[in-house]
């Protein structure tokens, strides 16, 4: 594997090394379950630095058995064990510093409370609200593991099957394509998030966003714009194609030339690049206005265009799509199409949460309405 781990085993690891203590499981100390017996330190002083802790260590320091250990520490204690045996073993386990491990625990009982998300980009203000909603959606009984790569990319199929080995008891997926998902073969429940598309493959909740790309293309030519530029991703979401499609078949209605489609990664720095680069043809070719198919990419083109010297919105026009929470402070601030990413996020883990619990769900496919939100970057 060379210096780098994939995206599969730093996922795994985040999970055993993380605070699992919120999650019902056996007693260990970081990560792993508990080790061989022979690791207690009888019950006297304090554990070796480094040294695994066991139940049976806890035991026999709060001077209870290992099953009343197991019964304390999942909170399973009512009518079950003594008020002064819970203190006792409550004060063992702070003294030693144990905590839950729900990943060994639920393994060993042949499953799982884990939920997984794949994602293409959680550094992505808009995948943060969307990991939000989720969580609120799951709640405590669930613990929520994501499964992350490169920006702008899903991680590959092989990596998420390698978190499938965890048994969870389901799985969110958030802007596949069909190739991934032809390739995923969970047996455990799956939600999609803007899978436009690809709907056909499990239950999903979708993003209108070709509503909004035809909004964007309305509002330009509304305000008179004639020749336009369009600057794409690179990944291959779905849910991309449907953006660029609606915006050019719409701006097409509407008497507009769009001159040039470009490609960059989500990234800011590639997108003021690729638009240094392009902006003199563009200019030259009388584009106004420059499309963005994410607000990320947007903040690329205001930046370069700021160091050009180019007046926004006078000379050209700038739009994105998210509405990410910088774009109203942005300078200028920018038009984007609103998403409803925390809502996106509730729905899915509700409809997901729905099928881990075996309940039949009301409405399978689901869609949330965007809206344009006009601002300085064209409006002044």
């Amino acid at each position: 594997m060379g210096s780098t781990e994939s995206s599969a085993h730093r996922a795994v690891h985040a999970a055993h090394d993380g605070a699992p203590g919120n999650v019902p499981g056996t007693v260990t100390a970081g990560s792993g379950a508990d080790g061989p017996s022979g690791a207690s330190d009888g019950g006297g002083g304090a554990p070796l630095a480094g040294q695994r802790i066991t139940a049976a260590m806890v035991a026999a320091r709060a001077g209870v058995s290992t099953a009343t250990v197991s019964l304390v520490a999942n909170a399973k204690t009512e009518g079950r064990v003594s008020a002064e045996n819970i203190a006792k073993v409550t004060r063992a386990i702070d003294e030693l510093g144990y905590v839950v491990d729900g990943i060994g625990s639920s393994l060993a009982r042949g499953g799982s409370n884990l939920v997984i998300l794949a994602a293409p980009d959680i550094a992505n203000p808009f995948f943060a609200k969307v990991i939000g909603g989720v969580r609120a959606a799951l709640g405590t009984d669930y613990q929520l593991l994501l499964a992350v790569s490169d920006p702008g990319m899903l991680p590959v199929p092989a990596e998420v099957r390698q978190l499938l080995s965890l048994r969870p008891a389901g799985l969110l997926v958030d802007a596949p394509n069909a190739a991934f998902l032809d390739q995923l073969n969970s047996t455990a429940p799956v939600v999609l998030m803007d899978a436009p598309g690809v709907e056909g493959y499990a239950p999903s909740v979708n993003l209108d966003v070709g509503h909004g790309a035809r909004e964007l293309a309305q509002h330009l030519a509304a305000l008179g714009h004639r020749t336009v530029a369009y600057l794409d991703s690179t990944g291959g979401s779905a849910t991309f194609r449907v953006r660029r499609e609606a915006f050019l078949a719409r701006a097409a209605e509407s008497g507009m030339t769009v001159a040039a489609v470009a490609n960059t990664p989500i990234d800011v720095g590639a997108a003021a690049a690729a638009f240094a680069a392009a902006w003199p043809r563009w200019q030259r070719e009388g584009v106004t206005a420059v499309v963005c198919c994410t607000d990320t990419h947007a903040y690329g083109v205001l930046q370069e265009a700021r160091a050009a010297g180019v007046a926004i919105p006078r000379e050209l026009a700038v739009t994105g799509f998210d509405d990410l929470p910088y774009s109203a402070t942005s300078n200028p601030s920018l038009t984007s199409v609103h998403l409803p990413a925390t809502m996106l996020g509730r729905r899915a883990g509700e409809q997901l949460k729905s099928l881990m619990q075996g309940r039949p769900l009301a409405a399978p496919q689901l869609t949330l309405a965007g809206r344009l939100i006009q601002r300085a970057s064209t409006i002044g």
